[in-house]
């Protein structure tokens, strides 16, 4: 594998003019920050005088590649293969203009001649290239070819089952679907997706429902829905997963774009999806995946058009405008963000998720009424005791707790553990909840030493723990966990505050005072209604037990046996 960004040598910095060095370093940081826009600026003017560098023509590729400037990229990339460089970038490009024009036979010989991408690229691709040229049992023979290689067998026999469904032999393809002779087809969502498929092809709707059952139980997004639903009905569903050549090396990109998300860099990632893309402009799986990566390198603006670019009427339209709305919030566009979630609510009213999404933004956004009335709307919708809801009931759980509303914040957050017992999060906000309003303080401990179990290196988690100790009076015990709770968030406002309380009550006033100034040292427009910083001044000031006293707290009194 080519390096994406590489380092700038030496060699290939003194290979362009004193005066454009600045320019050379300004791509090369655009590149390594995945300002994709601007790296081609900068590369498109460097190539422009600098006609026969290869460096910079890879440079530029990789550049406008995730930009879908696959038009731009060709010609770059047929200069490589002129000037004689076997350029593994250059190579993709190449294959894709010649699957596009469907040069199968140039895409053979240039396979054959080992200017290629790699061994699992090139293997998948010349087999449906061998299908491109007519020449079925061929491309059978170098997709078995290819499964004989260690590790790759998943890869081959799903493409092989893709093939054979896209020249109508349905039995075949379900016999490697269904796992004859041993195989073990690589089984992603779009797998099963066309398994059903083929199993509806053969009039075999029960057993493709028993399919969605299996893998995807009850709780279906739009497809499966409306597969299920054209199932039940009897009629034959529509075999969209390949339909020839060309969408079989798009789907060879996806699926390896697919596999390299969860290994490699999301810039590199994205050459993969985006070549699927140009090849299927219709794979909207593809399309999704590249506006996800775009996400991952904090492109949000990029990621927001790529979304937008998935048709009202698609099945997935939901999927896109919920990423759409994640990227517009990341982008610092909350209201936008929100406007895409209400308006998916009036046509995509029925999905619980859309609800939920709406929730977690007006809940950080401080609209906690909103969000409370979002939360409703979900739980409704959603099925009755399915253990996934524990998220719901726990965020609207917090949405009363900040609108005041306890007793209804204390039942969200028990019905979140009854669905989801040992989660971390929950114990921990109703553990803590409950040492703040200095209630059951007991059965607070336990839920946090639960959480801290689980989760022992969170600083929120271990901050509280140190917290109940302190108000069961329990100051000692209290100090190590304390300390250790700043060792894990260092600059948080809160946490040091507690840590200055816990000094003081211990005895260590000097080493309290020091970590209440730090406390206010790190408080920000973000942290200020949370670490209240004119107490912790209040506390400078007068002490501890002077604050207390004036709050009309009990007074600091350790416990006995403490």
């Amino acid at each position: 594998m080519f390096a994406l960004a590489g380092l700038l040598s030496t060699t290939a910095l003194s290979a362009v003019a004193d005066t454009e060095a600045g320019s050379y370093l300004a791509a090369r940081s655009a590149t390594y920050g995945s300002d994709f826009v601007t790296a081609s600026q900068y590369y498109t003017r460097l190539l422009a005088t600098n006609p026969a560098d290869d460096f910079l023509m890879e440079s530029l590729i990789l550049a406008d590649l995730p930009l879908g400037k696959m038009a731009k990229a060709i010609p770059v990339a047929q200069r490589l293969d002129a000037d004689g460089h076997n350029s593994q970038i250059g190579n993709m490009v190449l294959f894709s203009d010649l699957i596009a024009r469907g040069h199968y036979d140039d895409l053979v010989r240039r396979i054959e001649a080992e200017q290629g991408v790699g061994p699992l690229v090139d293997g998948l691709v010349l087999a449906w290239a061998k299908l491109g040229q007519g020449k079925m049992s061929e491309a059978l023979q170098a997709f078995d070819t290819v499964g004989e290689e260690r590790g790759l067998s998943g890869f081959a026999l799903y493409h092989k089952a893709l093939a054979l469904a896209s020249v109508g032999d349905f039995e075949s393809a379900e016999a490697i679907y269904g796992g004859e002779n041993g195989s073990a087809v690589q089984m992603s969502r779009r797998g099963a997706l066309a398994h059903i498929e083929v199993l509806s092809q053969l009039e075999r709707n029960e057993d493709a429902l028993a399919v969605i059952d299996a893998l995807f139980g009850g709780d279906l997004d739009p497809q499966l829905r409306q597969m299920r639903t054209t199932l039940e009905d009897g009629q034959t569903l529509p075999v969209t997963h390949v339909g020839g050549a060309r969408e079989g090396i798009a789907e060879v990109f996806f699926s390896l774009a697919s596999a390299l998300k969860r290994e490699a860099s999301p810039d590199y990632t994205i050459l993969y999806s985006r070549i699927a893309e140009y090849l299927w402009p219709e794979h909207v799986d593809a399309l999704l995946l590249s506006a996800e990566l775009l996400e991952d390198v904090e492109q949000f603006d990029l990621a927001n058009e790529a979304y937008k670019r998935v048709p009202a009427d698609h099945v997935s339209f939901h999927a896109a405008e919920l990423g759409r709305a994640d990227a517009l919030r990341h982008s610092g566009r909350e209201e936008a963000a929100i406007e895409v979630l209400e308006q998916l609510t009036r046509t995509h009213g029925d999905l619980p998720i859309v609800h939920t999404s709406l929730g977690d933004i007006l809940r950080q956004q401080k609209d906690f009424a909103g969000a409370v009335a979002a939360y409703d709307q979900a739980l409704d919708l959603a099925e009755g005791g399915d253990d996934s809801q524990w998220f719901s009931y726990y965020a609207r759980g917090i949405s009363h707790e900040r609108l005041d509303n306890w007793d209804a914040a204390e039942a969200d957050f028990r019905q979140a553990l009854e669905l989801n017992p040992d989660q971390p999060q929950v114990l921990n906000y109703l553990g803590y909840s409950l040492v703040e309003k200095q209630i059951k303080l007991d059965e607070a401990l336990s839920m946090i030493e639960r959480a801290v179990a689980a989760r022992p290196d969170s600083g929120y988690i271990v901050d509280s723990l140190g917290w109940v100790l302190y108000r069961l009076g329990r100051f000692e015990e209290a100090v190590s966990h304390m300390e250790r709770a700043t060792e894990l968030m260092p600059v948080d406002p809160v946490v040091n505050d507690h840590l200055g309380d816990v000094y003081w009550s211990v005895g260590r006033k000097t080493e309290a005072e020091f970590q209440w100034r730090r406390a206010l040292s790190f408080v920000d427009d973000d942290t200020a209604e949370e670490a209240k910083p004119d107490r912790i001044r209040a506390k400078l000031e007068k002490g501890l037990d002077a604050v207390l006293a004036e709050e009309g707290a009990d007074p600091i009194q350790v416990a006995d046996g403490g």
